[in-house]
């Protein structure tokens, strides 16, 4: 690592997130007051000239313009994700500089949508990365040379990092805080910023897309809304099958075709579904969740929730508590 500052960019296009330009700042801003010396030096890069609209309406003023002074030396980029990064193409001399401009960089990566900006660059390909759980599979279809994980926080290939929503940025930056600085000082950030060291568990554990909604021809929509509803019955291939009139096969077939999954995963969908919000309400302990739900037993239930959520009940559960819990833990106090 070069021993003078560091200089960190953070690209923010029209549109951006203010959180992912503001958050990865403040906790590289915090790294230079717990480790006492200017480690790093802090700029925002617009696409173009005058301030940027972000999407809550806010102002951001830019310190220069991507690629305006080939003087500038950069050791780590991150561009940052704006909502609609999915659907708008990027600026075409944007994507001419990234594609330019990293090769010199120590590491480069995005937060949350941004990741789109370096695939359209191609600085994607052949990598694994992340981005928020919402758009993960349309960059895995856009960009089918790309390895798209929606369930990590951050990933980091070679000197390529990428961050899924958000907050997930903090995440991210405390990362690479910890790779220059080391644990203790990071261990410090994390502590004057009230943020998680490592959040345990995946961005899944934060997703409402994986809950099950009816869809494909009515007679199916009837079946998942019973399944929704009544998640603890007998929801075998056979009794499903039998509610629509249809044999187990040709019911299987249609399901797997007009769904996208076999009955049994969606089943399972449903049943973790139920169970989050049976956990979230904090009135039932995970083994009365797994009766009340349909699973065999809390083991099923437990290796079924990590699968699709990223994190045990128990662990789940301790994110929503009860308000009387809150408030006998405030009394206490």
């Amino acid at each position: 690592m070069p021993g003078g500052p560091l200089r960190v960019a953070i690209l923010a296009v029209p549109g951006v997130q203010l959180l992912d330009v503001s958050g990865p700042l403040d906790v590289f801003a915090e790294a230079n007051v717990q480790a006492g010396r200017m480690v790093y030096e802090l700029c925002v890069l617009g696409t173009r000239p005058g301030d940027i609209r972000s999407s809550s309406g806010a102002r951001l003023m830019p310190d220069m313009v991507a690629g305006e002074n080939t003087d500038f030396k950069i050791d780590t980029l991150l561009v940052a994700g704006a909502p609609n990064a999915a659907d708008v193409p990027a600026d075409g001399q944007v994507v001419d500089w990234l594609r330019s401009a990293t090769p010199s960089m120590r590491r480069y990566g995005s937060v949350c949508s941004g990741a789109f900006f370096l695939a359209q660059a191609g600085l994607l390909d052949g990598k694994r990365a992340t981005t928020h759980w919402a758009v993960a599979e349309r960059l895995a279809r856009a960009f089918p040379a790309v390895t798209v994980d929606a369930y990590a926080l951050h990933i980091r290939d070679d000197r390529l990092w990428t961050a899924a929503g958000v907050t997930a940025g903090l995440d991210l930056a405390l990362a690479l805080v910890e790779e220059d600085l080391g644990r203790e000082v990071a261990m410090r950030v994390a502590g004057q910023l009230v943020m998680f060291f490592k959040r345990p568990g995946g961005q899944m554990q934060f997703s409402r897309k994986g809950e099950a909604a009816p869809v494909g021809r009515s007679a199916l929509q009837e079946v998942q809304r019973w399944v929704a509803a009544n998640p603890a019955e007998d929801h075998s291939v056979a009794s499903l099958a039998q509610r629509t009139g249809l044999s187990s096969r040709h019911f299987a077939r249609l399901f797997r075709q007009e769904v996208g999954m076999t009955p049994g995963d969606w089943v399972e969908e449903a049943r973790v579904t139920a169970a989050r919000e049976l956990l979230e309400s904090g009135d039932a302990a995970p083994k009365q969740v797994a009766g009340r739900c349909g699973f065999a037993d809390v083991d099923t239930l437990r290796r079924a929730f990590v699968r699709r959520v990223g994190v045990t009940p128990a662990e789940y559960r301790k994110r929503y508590p009860r308000e009387d819990m809150k408030v006998a833990t405030s009394r206490n106090r």
